[in-house]
């Protein structure tokens, strides 16, 4: 009868022991509770409880990576487009985290859900594709304010994919081709204009040394001379030919004046 109470006295101990021993690792933290009020924050390591009175919940302190469903999301300019994103929060205050919200994973990613949709819906599909640095920036600015509350710090977010109806993708495509299209004539018509600044600046000083002329018209004689052609045409100044005018005009007025 005496071993039956010492067996009976060695359980109720063992079941003492593993109801109040408690170890922590080095990521997590013990929210403790005493008779259902908020006690002290515990952890790491061993953690020793008074079995009924006081309970713990543990916490990971962690960064939890948290993945937002996709969300279809109406955009400025009156596009759908379908939007997921992936946040990275993790727990600062394990006492408002487990005492403030019920479940703050849970709270995080439907908040997560609903901003996402608010801020992408104040900008244009092309702000959603060519400045995602900026929008990511704004949505981690306004969970983090929100989370603040709950213990919950979020460090980041990230929209992973912006999905386009295919109709809306071949109207880009031809948005886009259009824009080069653009840019092209552009640049020809830049070209074209700097070409005749240029000209009418060798123009100019051509005109100030008139030697500078006789000289271009060797040098493309010999160019044209140089290539297997049967064709030579021979530029004649104008200078030149205003002379010869000139030439063959006096004496058919000497002629005139010796007649009368």
């Amino acid at each position: 009868m005496f071993e039956f109470g010492i067996g009976i006295l060695g359980f109720l101990v063992i079941l003492f022991l593993s109801a109040a021993i408690r170890i922590l690792r080095e990521y997590e933290r013990g929210v403790v509770f005493m008779l259902g009020r908020f006690w002290k924050i515990k952890g790491p390591g061993l953690i020793l409880l008074i079995p009924v009175v006081q309970q713990m919940v543990r916490v990971d302190m962690r960064t939890i990576v948290l993945d937002v469903p996709t969300q279809d999301v109406i955009s400025r300019d009156n596009v759908s487009v379908k939007v997921n994103a992936v946040v990275y929060m993790r727990v600062v205050d394990p006492q408002r985290a487990i005492i403030q919200v019920e479940n703050f994973l849970n709270a995080t990613s439907q908040l997560a859900q609903t901003t996402l949709r608010a801020v992408l819906g104040k900008h244009e599909l092309d702000e959603m594709l060519a400045e995602r640095e900026r929008l990511n920036l704004d949505i981690q600015q306004v969970l983090d304010i929100q989370t603040d509350a709950w213990g919950i710090k979020v460090s980041n977010v990230e929209i992973k994919h912006v999905d386009i109806d295919e109709s809306m993708v071949r109207a880009i495509a031809r948005q886009a081709e259009a824009e080069r299209e653009r840019r092209a004539k552009v640049i020809h018509a830049e070209g074209e204009l700097q070409a005749s600044e240029k000209l009418l600046q060798a123009a100019q000083m051509l005109a100030q040394q008139p030697e500078a002329m006789q000289l271009r018209y060797m040098q493309t004689l010999a160019h044209i001379a140089g290539d297997k052609t049967s064709t030579i045409v021979f530029p004649l100044p104008v200078d030149l030919a205003a002379a010869l005018n000139r030439g063959f005009s006096q004496p058919d007025t000497t002629m005139r004046n010796n007649a009368a």
